[in-house]
């Protein structure tokens, strides 16, 4: 693979200045959102500038950082690290401080006939806890930013405008073979080969990989879907019209699965109420945070999925046969510390006993955050990242008279589906952190007003038993 050209480089410079003046120029929430959403898109992969003892700065950290800084030097904000609740508090302080134990416990070097793997250094955990704390940035800043019905809207909109724009791309890709990221930055990002699919190719552009594209698209189609819903009678086919165009955009990335996703979930969007929708999406992230226990306990039917999926494609099945083997592989290596996990350096991985070589492959988040960081990473990972679906629930079932805001609920299945797919690929990005980190704040603000409609309730029961007392 040929490397990054200049112009790479460069752009992990100039994005920065762009998002300064988007700063400067947009409100808060809009220029968070198009500070980590546009530099996910746009910004090449896999190419860091690596400066002594501080993070890799690439087009994840860096779009961090700068709209932390903007934040703080151009709005002159104070943004708070920990929320209201003391599950969050804990869940947080446990996904930045847990790499020191992983460290702690993994010291010792793996070794083999003809070859080692390091032991992990005390200088591991402190740039495991800077990388933690870099990717919560978007999840701390959409909290203060975007939790609120107008925050919610702005990330529902970016969507769509960001699915049209990258439509383009795309569409030169799926014609022409994926070759923007080597017209533009000098190489290409993955294997060509699994860019090919059904006799065409599925776009990659800037992305680490095809699916990522593919739920990029989903979310985008999922978002349009929300904005259809919510339109008047003047511009409804204009939205339709809209949504019809990503749903195309999404087959033009041959993936099943995101396929699967968008069939599940358009009827909720579309069909179903408000407080149906937070309630499934809260489902759903039990479910999936359940999801080793279930699969340690041989009760996710595998073997049934793979049929099912061979019903469709047999090459899909081999695919995802494959993958099932490596899990339960790599399952079985993390139990062995399952508390802590086995940190990196590719230390949970299966090796050769003679040569060391890696000779299994992980996918999906889940497993990937299980291996490194054991229960202890994944509950904080995982359960972050659903702890807003489940407050949301909560107030579904907690207060009949709410109102639920309906680009919220939309934007909580859309962060059900991201969770979902975290089990078979590990696309957990920073607009998911994003997502999470401003429904969490739109769960805490209808909570006060549960909780301040309640105490308005009592105090005029009060006043209430209080005249009848005097007129007696």
């Amino acid at each position: 693979m040929a490397s990054p050209n200049f112009l790479a480089y460069l752009m992990l410079f100039v994005w920065p200045m762009l998002c300064w003046q988007m700063w400067k120029r947009l409100d808060p929430a809009r220029a968070l959102i198009w500070t980590v959403l546009g530099g996910y898109l746009i910004m090449p992969p896999l190419t860091v500038i690596n400066f002594p003892i501080i993070p890799d700065l690439d087009k994840t950290t860096i779009p961090n950082l700068i709209a932390w800084c903007g934040a703080l030097y151009v709005v002159r904000d104070k943004i708070s690290f920990l929320p209201e609740g003391r599950i969050g508090k804990v869940l947080i302080l446990m996904y930045i401080l847990s790499p020191f134990a992983t460290v702690l416990t993994n010291t010792d070097p793996l070794y083999f006939v003809a070859g080692s793997v390091q032991g992990m250094k005390i200088y591991d955990s402190a740039a495991a806890v800077a990388n933690q704390f870099i990717a919560l940035l978007p999840f701390f800043l959409a909290r203060r930013y975007l939790g609120t019905p107008a925050g919610m809207r702005a990330m529902i909109e970016a969507l769509v405008l960001a699915g049209l724009w990258y439509s383009i791309p795309m569409l030169i890709e799926a014609r022409f073979s994926p070759q923007m990221n080597v017209w533009v930055y000098g190489f290409f990002q993955h294997d060509f080969f699994q860019t090919i699919r059904q006799g065409g190719y599925r776009p990659v552009v800037f992305l680490p990989h095809g699916l990522w594209v593919a739920f990029f698209a989903l979310m985008c189609l999922l978002a349009a879907m929300v904005r259809l819903r919510d339109t008047t009678a003047e511009i409804r086919s204009k939205a339709l019209l809209i949504a019809l165009y990503l749903g195309f955009m999404l087959y033009v990335c041959k993936s099943a699965g995101v396929a699967v996703y968008a069939l599940c979930l358009a009827p909720l969007l579309l069909l179903a109420g408000w407080r149906l929708q937070a309630l499934v999406a809260a489902v759903i992230a039990v479910v999936v945070i359940s999801y080793p226990i279930l699969r340690g306990l041989h009760l996710v039917p595998v073997q049934q999925i793979v049929d099912f999926a061979n019903g469709f494609s047999a090459d899909r099945a081999g695919s995802l046969q494959f993958r099932i083997v490596n899990e339960e592989a790599l399952l079985a290596r993390a139990q062995e510390k399952a508390l802590f996990g086995w940190g990196g350096y590719g230390r949970a991985f299966l090796h050769d006993p003679i040569t060391g070589q890696m000779t299994t492959i992980a996918d999906g988040a889940w497993i990937i955050v299980m291996g490194t960081y054991g229960w202890l990473g994944f509950i904080a990972e995982f359960g972050l990242t659903g702890l807003p679906l489940l407050l949301l629930g909560r107030e579904a079932l907690s207060w009949h008279g709410a109102v639920f805001n309906r680009y919220a609920t939309g934007l909580a299945l859309i962060l059900a589906a991201n969770m979902v797919d975290l089990l078979p690929n590990a696309t957990h990005i920073p607009f998911t952190w994003l997502m999470a980190g401003g429904l969490l704040g739109e769960a805490e603000r209808m909570r006060r007003a549960r909780l301040a409609d309640s105490h308005a309730v009592l105090r005029s029961g009060l006043r209430g038993g209080t005249q009848k007392r005097t007129v007696i």
